[in-house]
């Protein structure tokens, strides 16, 4: 019995570190009330960006220079407001927007200054150029535009739901081909590699809550099926897992149907299962310190901590310009110490993010469990710049340290710059879950609902073969799983990787079917 472990986070944004800077700020009525859907734009160019239900807006990867920012929304004076972005800082643009039918009788400009500007009631559109009103430093009025430049290393403000600027996006998706028609006749066998990790759904609703189209290589959809539980029979008479199949019509093409195939692991109680030997791998690299990064990265392993058994041994190393060691392996019951390390985490550097693997690697070897379970929790947005970086290298290391019984589990964080490719690979590779965590919520289902099945393997190298009779089965389709398929003598070659299944998985694979 193996363990499959918890969650990991690298972030970066460093391809433009040094040369661009970041825009965030809050937008509000003249109540105070947040404006959903403000439009804000840097005249002159691509970037841009909406404001969400709270008010918030963000904009990354500004290159260093001297902007105007225009703030729109329907029924309200536009704002016009000069900004200078400074490499590796954020300013902070706070904007309150006012009623064409209101009574204009002043507005800010906090900052290196203050400024009022008288204007008459009209129901026109017009702009307000912040820029060119005279200075008010007596003025008590709280309205206006407030300015603020945060060092990258320190800021750990800001919203939770950052919506990257138009025209400038670094995400990176491998693309599949969509899996085609099998005709039984020529190909009756078809085999494929299980699959449990669930980030291309909790990805999706990202893109989704934040009104944006998700990327076509995001969209996997066995994962979006994993994703839920079923009510599947736990296995009987000691069998690491049961297999039940059902078939109806299929929806989207009524002349079909739909077999539905699942595996269900047997569930272990905590005490039944081995003792985890855990490195925790965090990105604490420049670009952590927005809010759904670094700040949920803790909120997340918090969660894990509390969960751990005494017997556990937990260790911290962090990356960002360099890799080191925050938290020498220490036993579960020292959960306070645990905490105490991961709270005083704060973001700032470059993404050494090769060193901090072979380094975290290093550290699981030293302590290693024999039939325990040991893993490293990889926390990152899947960016490296500094030492080993290219995908094929990473892989070699993770590959020859899965074999020596260490696995990976990978967790990914953030927008704008993430690189959902490069960490799907390294948690295959790794034998180990790849998590995307969007928000608490997430959080929780990861490391308390689905911790047992996500931390603890109970059969590795899981692979599927399904032999379809002609003789009742015209043609076939497998529905997802385009990265998982595998050749029908592979099915019997015990070198051959797979998926892992943990305690109490459950996986489901479809099959669109025409009858003959």
């Amino acid at each position: 019995m193996k363990l499959v472990s918890l969650l990991v986070l690298l972030c970066i944004f460093l391809s433009f570190a040094g040369i661009s800077g970041k825009i965030k700020g809050y937008v509000k009525d003249e109540n105070g009330d947040p404006l959903l859907g403000a439009h804000i734009v840097l005249d002159g160019t691509t970037f841009g960006a909406e404001s969400d239900e709270d008010g918030y807006y963000y904009i990354i990867g500004v290159r260093a220079g001297e902007y105007t920012i225009r703030c729109t929304y329907v029924g309200y004076f536009t704002v016009v407001v000069p900004v200078a972005v400074k490499s590796d800082l954020t300013v902070t643009i706070d904007i309150t927007m006012y009623r064409e039918t209101s009574e204009l009788d002043e507005l800010q400009f906090m900052g290196t200054n203050e400024a009022k500007a008288d204007q008459s009631k009209t129901t026109s559109s017009r702009s307000i150029d912040l820029s060119q009103v005279q200075v008010n430093s007596a003025s008590k009025k709280q309205a206006g535009i407030k300015t603020e430049v945060y060092d990258e290393l320190h800021y750990r403000g800001g919203r939770t739901g950052e919506i990257p600027a138009q025209g400038f996006n670094t995400e990176e998706y491998a693309n599949h081909e969509e899996n085609t028609v099998k005709e039984t006749n020529t190909t009756p066998v078809s085999t494929f590699s299980i699959d449990v990790d669930n980030a291309s759904y909790s990805n999706i609703r990202r893109f989704i809550s934040n009104n944006q189209k998700p990327d076509i290589g995001s969209v996997r959809i066995e994962e979006m099926i994993n994703y839920f539980d079923y009510n599947y029979e736990s296995p009987k008479d000691d069998k690491p897992f049961a297999v039940h199949t059902e078939m109806s019509d299929c929806p989207w093409n009524v002349e079909n149907k739909l077999v539905s195939i699942g595996l269900k692991g047997q569930v272990y109680s905590r005490d039944k299962l081995p003792v985890s030997n855990l490195v925790f791998l965090l990105d604490v690299s420049g670009s952590m310190s927005d809010p759904n990064k670094l700040p949920l990265l803790k909120k997340s392993f918090r969660n894990l901590v509390e969960n751990l058994s005494e017997n556990d041994i937990v260790s911290i190393v962090v990356y960002a310009g360099a890799a080191g060691v925050v938290l020498e392996p220490t036993t579960g019951d020292k959960k306070e110490k645990i905490l105490s390390k991961l709270e005083q985490l704060q973001a700032g550097g470059s993404t050494a993010g090769g060193a901090g693997i072979q380094l975290a690697y290093k550290l699981a070897q030293e302590h290693l469990i024999k039939h325990g379970n040991n893993r490293i929790i990889l926390a990152t947005d899947g960016d490296f710049n500094v030492g080993i970086s290219s995908t094929s290298e990473m892989e070699k290391l993770i590959t020859e340290k899965r074999d020596e019984g260490i696995f990976l589990t990978v967790l990914g964080f953030g927008m704008g710059n993430y690189k959902d490719n490069r960490l799907e690979t390294l948690a295959d590779k790794g034998n180990g879950n790849y998590f995307y965590i969007d928000n608490e919520k997430e959080s929780r289902k990861v490391f308390q609902a689905d911790l047992l099945g996500n931390m603890f393997t109970i059969a590795k190298d899981v692979k599927i073969q399904i032999e379809f009779n002609p003789q009742t089965v015209e043609s076939y389709r497998l529905v997802g799983y385009e990265n998982r398929i595998l050749n029908k003598e592979d099915f019997n070659d015990d070198t051959k990787d797979a998926g892992e299944l943990g305690a109490g998985h459950k996986v489901t694979a479809l099959y669109e079917v025409k009858l003959g």
